[in-house]
């Protein structure tokens, strides 16, 4: 642990989730395989289609409306529905097809094991603290199992703009019934996870996975594990 910053007394605890307390990169690639197959399964006509086409029409509609990519599952559904229309799908299909392809993507996206360690610590931080998620993604807490450790799971778009807009922390800190710095956030990414938080007025814990990685705004803590957090018991 390195310590950049004294803590000021808090009160409650917020953690991003992807790549926080898991890994996300393996599952994200088995989601959209997931939707690959599916859309396959309800268009065969259309074949398989490679993987950049639907990138590339992510980055479209998010040129078209950048406010779109607060909310990470409304830009993935208007995007496959759009990518389907210009392939000769009727717009009405497309829906269908795009809404069925979403719900394969997102049901696959949830399907992964909390490593032990992870439920351990929420365990022990939750009987001390309230806890509270914040996330820029689409995980289900219930999907992952872990939702009996947190009061409150806030994710971007229905809850506000994406971190490091500070909507999110805010609106935590309102249901919470604390000021801003009384919450404690500990996250992977020090743009949305360290440099969010400080700019929301939050005191911030940045999960550094590896070596290499640097931030050109320091947290209060540095850590290498999450197993690290156990010095707040």
């Amino acid at each position: 642990m390195r310590i950049y910053k004294a803590l000021l007394p808090f009160k409650a605890i917020s953690f991003d989730l992807d790549d926080t307390l898991y890994n996300n990169g393996p599952v994200i690639e088995q989601a959209e395989l997931a939707m690959q197959q599916k859309l396959l399964q309800l268009a065969p006509k259309l074949g398989l289609i490679d993987p950049e086409f639907w990138w590339q029409k992510r980055k479209e509609l998010a040129q078209l409306d950048p406010e779109v990519r607060h909310d990470v599952s409304r830009w993935r559904l208007l995007s496959v529905e759009q990518g389907l229309t210009e392939l000769g799908i009727g717009r009405c299909e497309a829906g269908e097809i795009a809404e069925l392809a979403f719900t394969a993507f997102y049901n696959a996206r949830s399907n992964l094991t909390v490593p032990e360690s992870s439920h351990q610590l929420l365990k022990a931080l939750a009987e001390r603290y309230p806890l509270v998620a914040i996330t820029n993604g689409n995980a289900d807490l219930k999907l992952l199992r872990i939702s009996q450790y947190f009061q409150h799971a806030y994710h971007a778009g229905p809850s506000g703009k994406m971190k490091p807009y500070p909507d999110m922390f805010h609106k935590a800190c309102q249901q919470l019934a604390i000021a801003p710095h009384e919450l404690l956030h500990i996250g992977d990414n020090s743009k949305a996870d360290v440099r969010g938080a400080l700019n929301a007025g939050c005191q911030a814990v940045w999960l550094k996975h590896e070596a290499h990685f640097q931030t050109s705004v320091l947290p209060h803590l540095q850590i290498d594990s999450l197993l690290q957090l156990q010095a707040l018991l």
